[in-house]
């Protein structure tokens, strides 16, 4: 999984992206550093939030439990997670306090319905989109500091986190939304 992830945001790097998220193969046209990722976000971003919308609220508590799947996030869960990362992720990049109180990476334990959860998912990829269109030549390799604990990290890492981190989760939503019915939006 680790090798698609890189794969996938190498071909972001690259400017490549129109291929890997559905669109026109046309000639690539000189593109921003923001734009590049803007572009990536967009594309995680189409896939994830209709999956999330498609599961029934009465199913968003689902986890699976046939097999080892003891302790593992239920669906809304899953994208509350992916939200409140996506807020520090984002924050990280603009080195600033997230503009939401998270709770944890987890997400605020006070977002509890799917109408709540989805506004939370939706807000975060536009906080996240505010955060990637500021990077550029002059500050993509600057340190910065690690939202996840001690250390610094890179704009560009980040950047190419967020797509990486939605698309883990987009893949266990996915079985999750299978599991309970639900074809995959992306998928009909």
């Amino acid at each position: 999984m680790k090798k698609i992830n890189w794969l996938f945001a190498s071909m972001l790097l690259l400017g490549g992206s129109g291929l890997a998220l559905g669109q026109d193969a046309k000639p690539a046209e000189h593109r921003t550093i923001a734009q590049v990722f803007d572009r990536g976000v967009t594309g995680v971003e189409s896939e994830f939030v209709p999956a999330s919308d498609a599961m029934p609220e009465d199913k968003y508590s689902f986890a699976p439990t046939n097999g080892e799947f003891k302790g593992v996030r239920t669906f809304a869960q899953q994208v509350k997670h992916v939200a409140a990362v996506n807020y520090l992720v984002g924050a990280a990049i603009l080195e600033e306090k997230p503009p939401v109180d998270l709770g944890s990476e987890n997400g605020p334990d006070s977002v509890k319905t799917k109408a709540d959860i989805v506004k939370f998912l939706k807000d975060s990829f536009v906080y996240v989109h505010k955060a990637v269109g500021t990077i550029n030549d002059g500050n993509l390799l600057d340190p910065i500091k690690s939202p996840f604990g001690e250390g610094t990290v890179t704009r560009l890492g980040m950047a190419t986190l967020i797509v990486g981190h939605c698309f883990d989760h987009y893949g266990q939503m996915v079985e999750y939304l299978r599991m309970n019915g639900v074809v995959p939006p992306a998928s009909r």
